[in-house]
């Protein structure tokens, strides 16, 4: 058996005191007698925020989801909000996934926050992201919490704050509450809760949540064209089967098809290996009841309910999933019609997206004379964009990994909103004999083919993170000068806000917020992305590609050629 580093020993025996309870104090213990590689994992470190807020594996000691770590989390932010909050009644809300002890975790929390004096609105059974980010300004709460891990595997579990706006935590209230919660110590928790301050919730929120989602994610589509569309809908054991079907059956779509087997939320995912509907395997019961069914349009989200997968028929009828670049652009481009239609699109109107996300959607954007705006990854910073522009209208937003926002009722990605959106465009364009794919190519066609993929590395553990580091660092030391025979124009490092032009050697400062990310761009309009993940054990790649689309006609020839560019540029990274 391996050595514990004395370091790692030490963390480990203070949680062996009384501030613990008996089953944490038994479970260190063992871990010191018999596994000390996970006594080293779950000790090595503190679980950090990230961009999409705190996820890890469930377990004991600070890296690790429990209820100590969540319970430093929930007083760190209780005393933040009574220093920027002083003298008025503070209010939180608190939803809770499928997630295994999610729900007995969202009580410790609730009983944390009441503990210090704060009301608490607690959902009384499990409820989308996106309805908490919606229940946070329909409640007027000063902060919202989502116990949730979005798509990762079982044994893990998580924690996103969101704060008055019904955005996640942005600067600088993120550095302010992450510095509270570094400084306390346990021993400091309240987690004596004070049952009067918490109330239960449900169905009045529900309702106006499904209401608001109704109202944006509507236009004007006939019965007969909502009548004429089939549709397959699986929450993947998720939380969006609380919602979702609501939506849907209030806007008018009455051929909803469930996959029943995935229909009850449960932690396990006991069909899939992975409830993630980027993954094709994942929609594959969902794929097969849309061939009995004979369905226009598949949809499948993920645990939490705030990123939807879309496949739909393609020119030969078969049915695929889009990617979330595909879904996006047709989404955006769809709204953008629809409010010049409605004589609502000006100067002011803004798209907006994320650095790693498809070049495509500004060239959809700006040829409607609205405004295009990139963020780093995450849809926080969409949300922050809202915030500090009221001057401006949101028209919509999206992100390569499968998340969009309508309008800015939730400020957040909305699964359930971007559903009914989803299937209005495909019913739209079915009865006027076109179809959603159809229409993807059409843009295809107008503003150029992009082709993109994402390549993820899993670098699990303190040594994966290691090499994380140390892929970043080799990227910025030792920078690329060409990829796959195309020589590197342009270069951004959103570490040093940085870019330079190698071609005339000038630089330029990035007027966005520091970021993990190196962007390298090409002659020919190549775009690479190199991106640690702030939420998972990945580093990750985004390939973008393009080409010229003269005819639908040249589509599969054209799509080949970028496939095959794609292949060449992981090799030359060694990503293959």
């Amino acid at each position: 058996m391996s050595k514990i580093k004395p370091e790692i020993l030490t963390k480990a025996k203070a949680w062996l005191s009384d501030t613990f309870d008996k089953e944490t104090r038994e479970r260190v213990q063992y871990l010191i007698d018999n596994n000390p590689k996970e006594l080293e994992e779950s000790f090595y470190k503190n679980t950090s925020f990230g961009t999409g807020g705190m996820r890890d594996i469930m377990g004991v000691g600070p890296n690790r989801i429990n209820k100590y770590t969540l319970g430093k989390n929930t007083q760190g932010i209780s005393n933040i909000l009574k220093q920027e909050f002083k003298g008025e009644d503070l209010k939180v809300v608190i939803a809770y996934d499928c997630r295994k002890n999610s729900k007995e975790l969202a009580q410790i929390v609730a009983d944390v926050f009441s503990a210090n004096k704060i009301k608490v609105f607690l959902f009384s059974e499990l409820r989308s992201t996106p309805e908490l980010s919606f229940a946070v300004k329909y409640l007027d709460c000063h902060c919202g919490i989502v116990l949730t891990a979005s798509h990762n595997p079982p044994e893990y579990n998580g924690y996103k704050v969101y704060w008055q706006d019904g955005g996640q935590l942005v600067p600088p209230q993120d550095k302010m509450i992450i510095r509270e919660i570094e400084k306390l110590d346990y021993t400091e928790i309240k987690f004596e809760a004070n049952k009067e301050l918490i109330e239960f919730i449900d169905k009045k929120v529900d309702n106006a949540f499904i209401e608001a989602s109704v109202k944006n994610g509507s236009f004007d589509t006939s019965s007969a064209a909502k009548d004429n569309l089939k549709i397959v809908f699986t929450s993947l054991h998720g939380t969006a089967s609380t919602v979702n079907p609501h939506v849907l059956a209030k806007a008018g779509y009455r051929n909803v098809f469930t996959v029943k087997e995935q229909d009850e939320p449960d932690g396990n995912f006991p069909t899939v290996k992975s409830p993630n509907p980027e993954e094709p395997e994942a929609l594959k019961m969902a794929m097969e009841l849309a061939i009995e069914k004979d369905a226009d349009i598949v949809i499948g989200t993920d645990p939490d309910g705030d990123r939807l997968g879309v496949a739909v028929r393609n020119l030969n009828n078969n049915l695929i999933l889009l990617n979330g670049n595909q879904t996006m652009v047709v989404m955006s481009w769809f709204l953008l019609e629809q409010w010049k239609k409605e004589g609502k699109l000006n100067k002011n109107s803004f798209v907006a997206s994320t650095i790693v996300s498809t070049p495509m959607l500004k060239n959809i954007t700006e040829s409607y004379a609205a405004q295009y705006h990139e963020v780093l990854t995450g849809f926080k910073w969409i949300a922050k964009l809202i915030k500090d522009h009221p001057e401006l209208d949101f028209v919509g937003g999206g992100e390569e990994s499968f998340g969009y926002m309508v309008g800015d009722f939730v400020r957040d990605k909305d699964a359930a909103t971007a559903t009914l959106l989803a299937c209005e465009i495909a019913a739209q364009m079915k009865a006027n004999g076109s179809s959603f794919y159809e229409k993807l190519l059409e843009l295809y066609t107008e503003f150029g083919l992009y082709r993109e993929e994402l390549i993820s590395l899993v670098k699990k553990g303190m040594d994966g993170e290691s090499q994380i580091k140390q892929m970043m660092v080799d990227l910025r030391e030792n920078p690329l000068s060409e990829i796959n025979g195309e020589k590197i124009v342009l270069i951004e490092d959103y570490q040093s806000s940085e870019s330079k032009n190698l071609q005339d050697h000038t630089k330029y400062s990035l007027d966005i917020p520091k970021s993990n990310v190196l962007i390298y761009y090409t002659e020919e309009g190549t775009k690479i992305a190199a991106r640690p993940s702030g939420t998972e054990p990945k580093i990750k790649f985004y390939i973008s590609v393009n080409s010229d689309l003269n005819s639908i006609e040249e589509f599969e020839e054209t799509s080949q050629q970028l496939k095959e560019k794609i292949v060449k540029i992981k090799s030359d990274l060694h990503l293959d």
